[in-house]
């Protein structure tokens, strides 16, 4: 199989940001450790790790497939770690989020945020994760005992990117 995937490295004022979009898996030990090796100013790092579940909406899932739209995925992915180091002290961040087909226990998302403090990483893990849920650019597909089905977006991924309006640090 061949492996297919983009990779940002995007230097904005001095502060780096990753973004892959992969079908390969990612070793969440090797990311961080690559993170921390890059600055002795990273005082906390936080962490995001979105798994395929074998259950979703009362159907069990067989597989998910994800599509994404290249480039204009990783150009929002970096849009909204840009936003994220607008609100909170980001020393450096990495997503990864997987396309093509997963089943359940695969890793889907990566999300690493490191700062100087654990409220500025924690804080700004939680937005990207929940920006991504409803801003980013990719479709999910389930094989379910029904057959195939599109996944909606859900009320409560909106809920929960709502709650960062208007909240800076």
């Amino acid at each position: 199989m061949v492996t297919k995937w983009l990779f940002f490295r995007l230097s904005l004022g001095g502060k780096a940001m990753n973004v892959r979009v992969q079908e390969q898996d990612f070793d969440i030990s090797a990311e961080i450790a690559a993170m921390r090796a890059g600055s002795p100013k990273i005082g906390a790092i936080a962490s995001f790790v979105g798994v395929v579940r074998d259950v979703n909406d009362g159907d069990s899932v067989a597989t998910m497939t994800l599509e994404h739209y290249p480039g204009m995925t990783e150009k929002s992915i970096a849009a909204i770690i840009d936003q994220a180091r607008g609100r909170w002290e980001v020393l450096d961040a990495l997503v990864i989020h997987r396309v093509g087909t997963l089943k359940p226990t695969d890793q889907i998302v990566l999300v690493i945020v490191a700062s100087a403090h654990r409220g500025d990483a924690f804080a700004a893990c939680e937005f990207i994760m929940d920006y991504l849920k409803t801003q980013a650019p990719f479709w999910k597909k389930e094989i379910t005992p029904q057959g195939g089905r599109w996944v909606d977006a859900r009320a409560t991924d909106e809920q929960a990117a709502g709650r960062w309006e208007g909240i800076k640090k």
